[in-house]
């Protein structure tokens, strides 16, 4: 039994990804002619003319703008570590399982940093390109399945999309900033294989 965890604004104070674009935007200002792609691709989605996976693919295109990704990607963990929640460190295990919509080019490098089991994300290319659906909502428990059958003891997550996953584990904690309460689930507790 292992304890499963969402990432941003779970145990990470903001939003990963913005905070790897600002980082980069400041180091490779050349970033600031997407802007208008970005924009153009956030309203269409508002909009409901694009799905998730292309407004978020436009997005990341910034990428391949970065000479050396990797290595910016380990700098930007240097610095922004230091953002993981004082919470979850106190309570961090080594078997700890991390799952996010996030890119898994930019957790991976984390993930060595604290010292835990796996991370399990959104397969993103270095130009942006999606390589697999977005992890995401029933997503996310498609893809734990797929790598692990251990039940899961507690999950926690700042956001109720992440229900699938609180419904197949025996405790979930929505976490609002730096308090972590009980989720009230209600399901079969058959489904919890």
């Amino acid at each position: 039994m292992i304890n499963v965890y969402d990432f941003d604004k779970t145990i990470y104070d903001g939003d990963s990804s913005i905070d790897f674009y600002l980082y980069c935007l400041k180091r490779h200002p050349r970033i600031l002619f997407l802007l208008p792609k970005h924009f153009f691709s956030f309203v269409k989605y508002k909009l409901k003319l694009e799905n998730k996976i292309t407004f978020k693919q436009d997005f990341f295109s910034f990428f391949q703008l970065i000479p050396n990704l990797e290595e910016e990607i380990t700098n930007f963990w240097s610095i922004n570590i230091k953002k993981i929640k004082a919470w979850y460190l106190e309570q961090k295990k080594s078997d700890d399982i991390i799952i996010s919509a996030s890119p898994e080019i930019l957790l991976k490098p984390m993930i060595k940093l604290l010292q835990v089991k796996d991370v399990i994300a959104s397969n993103v290319s270095n130009t942006g390109l999606f390589l697999s659906n977005n992890c995401y909502g029933k997503e996310k428990v498609k893809r734990y399945k797929e790598k692990y059958n251990y039940i899961i003891e507690n999950f926690f997550s700042d956001s109720y999309s992440d229900l699938p996953l609180a419904k197949i584990s025996r405790k979930a904690f929505i976490v609002k900033r730096n308090k972590v309460v009980c989720w009230e689930v209600q399901d079969d507790k058959t489904n919890k294989k």
